[in-house]
């Protein structure tokens, strides 16, 4: 649905072929790279962590936008702040019911009580569902897994979908982060997109998050590369975010998938949708406006004020283990990746078949070259970067040579940054150095990182180079 990075060929060095051009990986979706035939890596990485994050999906949406493709339940415009009867929709009140028991069913993965430290409930629109809904899905998450004493408990938000008394309650039942769906401060750009609601509705919901007493913590969502949005709207929209003052931004690009109505509407490329060279300026733009601000771009899409990184996200980022649930959600758990059905009565039928103890998921974990693959893809999308030290006691040295040596032309061009243990840039030569004493890592050099925005703009292709070296 939404793009990460975009390609911009343009900029590669010209030692090197022409890089292999994926389509990039869609927002909010964490699943494992391809797998591939295994030969061993050594040696083996350290034993997996308990989890300590949990994703639960709340399908409720007004109606689908044009772009989404995810599993959602669409209850109608009725179903808004107004609607007499919101928190009785039977549809509502049976899935929370169902997503209880998919909670009841599940096993903790440790026996040392380890604590969700975060929770994010996703969707859809969250801020549909009823807030004691929400608490008793806490509840159950607290009950079977524990809560630790001050979790970063999120929940995604659309503009009309709330008013200041549900955000109050959703506050009391332990909400603590928000994450308001705007998109964009254009009329004309949210009704292209299917939108539910307008510009009047954004700014009303800005007011009652920046007025909520006791939430500090809150995330504006924006898309850019819509169908005829012009540079100058791009720039209303950053200036109007700024303006609202979220102590973090995730900016996404439009990426047009099958299936949706923008699938059939649109080919990417093509006008009314921006060029990539052109989608790549969005993205710089955003870069620059977001920085001037203050804000610290500590992943592709993910800016914030400084101490306010998503927790949650971070999981993923890091390939951590996390629990999920709900309709079509996906879990990582002891190395092991799988999705629950997308059809609400293809995912009744696994919950029953969880507590019956009937159900089986391929047992097959991620081989050594997934787990190596997932490390660098998921590292480089991040200002911390790819960890050499780590990277190399975890899959072997000479890999981790190999990866450097098919990055040092992009070191020289600046698009990838050397790094040492203070995460401090280091000139290119240091770079060269280390890897002629073949990778002492940490002595000089510890990290590798894309640069921002350009390097960041190139991630597909330049992760794509590390796969094919990892697995050839």
């Amino acid at each position: 649905m939404l793009r990460l990075a975009f390609p911009l060929v343009s900029h590669l060095p010209p030692k090197k072929p022409p890089p292999i051009r994926p389509r990039p990986p869609p927002a909010r979706r964490y699943a494992a790279a391809a797998t591939s035939p295994s030969s061993p890596l050594s040696p083996p990485p350290l034993p997996p962590l308990p989890p300590s994050s949990a994703y639960v999906h709340l399908p409720f949406c007004r109606k689908r936008c044009h772009y989404c493709d995810f599993p959602i339940v669409a209850l109608g415009s009725s179903s808004g702040t107004t609607a007499p009867s919101r928190g009785d929709d039977p549809r509502i009140v049976d899935y929370v019911r169902l997503l209880l028991r998919e909670v009841a069913a599940t096993l903790p993965v440790s026996d040392d009580g380890v604590p969700l430290e975060t929770v994010f409930f996703g969707g859809g629109t969250p801020s549909l569902v009823p807030p004691r809904l929400v608490a008793a899905v806490l509840d159950a998450l607290r009950g079977r897994f524990g809560l630790s004493a001050c979790p970063e408990v999120s929940i995604e938000m659309d503009p009309g979908t709330f008013d200041a008394a549900r955000l109050r309650e959703l506050v009391g039942v332990g909400v603590n982060r928000v994450s308001l769906g705007v998109q964009a401060f254009q009329e004309d750009l949210l009704r292209a997109c299917g939108r539910a609601h307008g510009v009047e509705e954004v700014r009303e919901a800005v007011g009652i998050v920046t007025a909520c007493e006791g939430l500090q913590n809150w995330s504006m969502d924006l898309i850019s590369s819509l169908p005829n949005q012009t540079e100058e709207m791009w720039e209303e929209s950053l200036r109007c975010t700024v303006e609202a003052r979220p102590t973090h931004v995730s900016v996404y690009d439009l990426q047009i998938e099958k299936g949706t109505k923008f699938g059939q509407m649109y080919t990417p490329g093509v006008f009314p949708l921006p060029s990539d060279t052109e989608s790549a300026n969005f993205y710089k733009i955003a870069s620059k406006r977001l920085s001037e601000a203050g804000y610290n771009h500590y992943e592709i899409s993910s800016y914030c004020k400084p101490g306010y990184e998503c927790k949650h996200n971070l999981t993923y980022w890091q390939n951590r283990p996390f629990y999920a649930f709900g309709l079509g959600s996906a879990s990582y758990i002891n190395g092991v990746r799988y999705s629950r059905p997308r059809r609400m009565k293809e995912y009744a039928e696994w919950v029953q078949k969880l507590e019956d103890g009937t159900w089986s998921h391929e047992s097959r974990s991620s081989d050594m070259k997934d787990m190596a693959m997932d490390v660098v893809m998921l590292s480089l999308r991040t200002a911390w970067g790819l960890d050499l030290q780590s990277f190399s006691k975890s899959f072997g040295k000479s890999l981790a040579l190999s990866l450097c040596n098919t990055f040092k032309p992009f070191v020289e061009s600046g698009l990838v940054i050397a790094m040492d243990m203070e995460q401090r840039a280091l000139p290119h030569v240091d770079f060269e150095l280390d890897l002629q004493n073949e990778g002492d890592f940490g002595s000089r050099v510890a990290f590798i990182r894309l640069s921002d925005p350009d390097g960041f703009l190139l991630s597909n292709e330049l992760i794509s180079l590390a796969f094919g070296i990892i697995s050839p």
